[in-house]
């Protein structure tokens, strides 16, 4: 298997390193920009074309006189016959390759500030929705153009894409890309190749593959970029492998709820198993995805995320809560408005949710008599949460009243610290409310 995994920060703060060459070809050397499986990226300067380029350059140690070295180089340099014939703007361009004595080096385009989208892959760290589908709509019409120059990357992940500073994307490393053409007579590498986690099942199992291996590969960073989970990780090569092949990920829904109307079905044929049945090329892709820009009008923005995120980092509720915790509460949890007078639970329902009060005012009510308010911060609906009896009491909006209502299913949606730093406040909350009644109820025998 190999793993040419090349995850380069370019907004990285650069430095000098003790030893290295300050030129290498034409090429003056600034300083080390990223460091990778395959070799290190560095900063540098054409004085020629008076620019700044990237240039990559192969680790010492693989590039030795032997077999293993000799099909090391031909790996290397298999970038530059793939990313040489390409000239798009979604896509990183290669400029020059070279051997200077014992170095190996690849020159490219040099992105200043850019990151990877591997820094977008967390529930605390997601992009707004609207943003991720413009970066997969780009991905998928740079593929599309990759594709027609008959250049199949089989290595889309989000390491291997560049988030530029203007909000941009660029495709990198196509280190083992397949390449079909009759211009090109380079030595193609087949086998297990690539990152396991982002491979299609048609490369898992060594099987021919075509063009929307990669579409697959790009459903499965899409999927990680709207729920910051992994749709096949598993704790070994074979459970992955597994996934892969067999499983269905769990559906977009068990995360958020913020997501618009067809993202399930562009996402799901995308990570079809059987590639006959995935997109056909990167250009149905974009058209898919171009139709729900009309879609997300209607979905939150990435504002309203913040606020909530800021109302639910206010409660005392959530005062033990990382961020990334919160986060994920966020586009977990149900959140729900009432107009004053509208019923929120009935006496006698069953119901299994439990309820905090982010604005307004409710009241408890049971047999028609008003016997409590509970106000911003207070939580209400404990009992149902754990054992889905009937509700003893009816609770009724005061004001307007906005509020996050958790169940089960929407815990799961979480990941798991904040499932477990859910679960801990939710038991303290029990407890204080256990001995507050077990008080009362002494203090009425007294009396």
């Amino acid at each position: 298997m190999e793993d040419t995994n090349t995850s380069v920060n370019y907004g990285s703060t650069f430095h000098t390193v003790p030893g290295l060459a300050k030129v290498i070809g034409k090429y003056e050397i600034i300083g080390e920009a990223g460091r990778g499986s395959m070799g290190t990226v560095y900063e540098a300067f054409d004085p020629f074309a008076n620019r700044k380029v990237a240039i990559k350059v192969a680790h010492p140690h693989f590039v030795k006189q032997d077999e293993d070295g000799l099909r090391f180089r031909k790996l290397f340099f298999n970038e530059a016959h793939a990313a040489g014939v390409l000239s798009h703007p979604s896509i990183l361009s290669l400029f020059d390759a070279g051997v200077d004595g014992e170095t190996c080096y690849l020159v490219m385009e040099f992105i200043s500030g850019a990151r990877t989208l591997e820094d977008f892959c967390k529930p605390n760290t997601l992009l707004s929705v609207r943003e991720i589908v413009g970066i997969i709509y780009k991905c998928a019409k740079a593929l599309d153009y990759a594709h027609r120059q008959g250049i199949i990357h089989r290595d889309i992940k989000p390491s291997n894409i560049l988030f530029t500073d203007d909000r941009d994307i660029k495709i990198s490393d196509f280190s083992i890309a397949r390449i079909n053409r009759a211009d090109q007579t380079s030595t193609q590498f087949d086998g297990f190749m690539g990152s396991p986690l982002y491979m299609s099942p048609e490369q898992i199992n060594e099987w021919p593959m075509t063009t929307n291996t990669d579409i697959f590969s790009l459903g499965t960073v899409m999927y990680e970029m709207l729920t910051g989970h992994h749709p096949f990780r598993a704790d070994s090569l074979a459970a992955i492998i597994n996934n892969i092949t067999n499983e269905t990920p769990v559906p977009l829904s068990e995360y958020r709820q913020d997501l618009p109307e067809g993202l399930d079905y562009i996402l799901a044929r995308m990570l079809k198993k059987k590639n006959s049945k995935r997109y056909a090329t990167g250009l149905d892709l974009a058209a898919d995805m171009a139709l729900l820009f009309d879609d997300l009008e209607k979905v939150d923005t990435q504002d309203a995320l913040r606020d909530r995120f800021d109302s639910l980092s206010k409660l005392g509720f959530f005062k033990s809560f990382n961020d990334a915790e919160i986060w994920s509460l966020v586009r977990a949890s149900n959140w729900d408005s009432y107009v004053p007078g509208k019923i929120i639970i009935n006496e006698g329902d069953k119901d299994h949710s439990f309820y905090i009060i982010l604005a307004g005012q409710v009241m408890i009510q049971k047999n028609n008599q008003i016997i409590e308010t509970l106000k911003e911060g207070d939580c209400f609906g404990e009992m149902g949460f754990l054992s889905t009896t009937e509700r003893t009491a009816s609770v009724t909006a005061k004001t307007d009243v906005s509020l996050i209502r958790v169940n089960q299913s929407t815990l799961d949606r979480a990941d798991e610290s904040t499932q477990l730093r859910f679960l801990k406040v939710f038991v303290g909350i029990v407890v204080e409310r256990l001995k507050l009644t077990t008080s009362i109820l002494t203090q009425l025998r007294q009396i």
